[in-house]
């Protein structure tokens, strides 16, 4: 995609959603952590109902050591992979308690250290908490990256170091945001809903789905 199609790309979605945010639940830092560790191959709606109870108790790393791993799990147990979940959240609190005073670091490379947490996990709290210029590629960006030419890669890093090489200033803070909630609600994994896309024009996909034949043509 060539950059002034990158800018324009972003500057539709910005336009469309000017304070794009994350659609997990969570009251500090510390919830968000867990609430992203928690969404892992689960979503976002889900996770959110998991949380709700659990969120009104724990609040802090030295809460959620008190709370227990099988006290987590009965929170957690509808969540997909609850029991080494369960066993990375406890993990990872104690060391926030032991080694951070409690408090979530605003080091990428730290969190990466911390039991649950990957590169994807570390780089959204970076972007969501810390208000860092963070690209965190789950299947949504990744599938969107590659669908419309925006950062085409064969892995979700080669991805993300694309999305970092080209997202233009303005838009690099929002754009983990817009990318995700374009890809979970309008660049659908099946079946992309082309015809109400505010960037189809700009999209490398073929063919467009749900276009009339002349219009398509001409989008694509």
């Amino acid at each position: 995609m060539k950059k002034a199609d990158i800018f324009e790309f972003y500057r539709r979605l910005a336009e469309d959603n000017p304070a794009p945010e994350t659609e997990l639940a969570y009251g500090n830092d510390y919830q968000l952590l867990v609430a992203v560790v928690l969404s892992a191959q689960a979503t976002d709606v889900g996770v959110n109902k998991a949380t709700r109870l659990l969120f009104e108790d724990v609040k802090t790393p030295a809460q959620m050591v008190a709370l227990g791993e099988d006290g987590l799990k009965q929170h957690i147990k509808t969540i997909g992979l609850f029991n080494a979940k369960a066993k990375n959240v406890i993990a990872l609190s104690e060391i926030l308690v032991r080694d951070f005073d409690g408090e979530v670091p605003a080091d990428r490379d730290i969190l990466e250290t911390l039991p649950g947490v990957g590169r994807k996990t570390a780089n959204v709290v970076m972007n969501t908490a810390f208000g860092a210029e963070t690209f965190a590629v789950d299947t949504h960006i990744f599938r969107v990256g590659n669908r419309t030419g925006l950062a085409k890669g064969k892995t979700p890093l080669a991805v993300e170091k694309l999305l970092d090489k080209h997202t233009p200033a303005p838009f690099r803070l929002g754009a983990h945001h817009w990318l995700i909630l374009h890809g979970r609600y309008v660049c659908k994994a099946r079946t992309p809903e082309c015809w109400r896309c505010i960037v189809a024009d700009l999209c490398a996909f073929r063919p467009k789905t749900g276009l009339p034949a002349k219009l398509a043509k001409i989008k694509s």
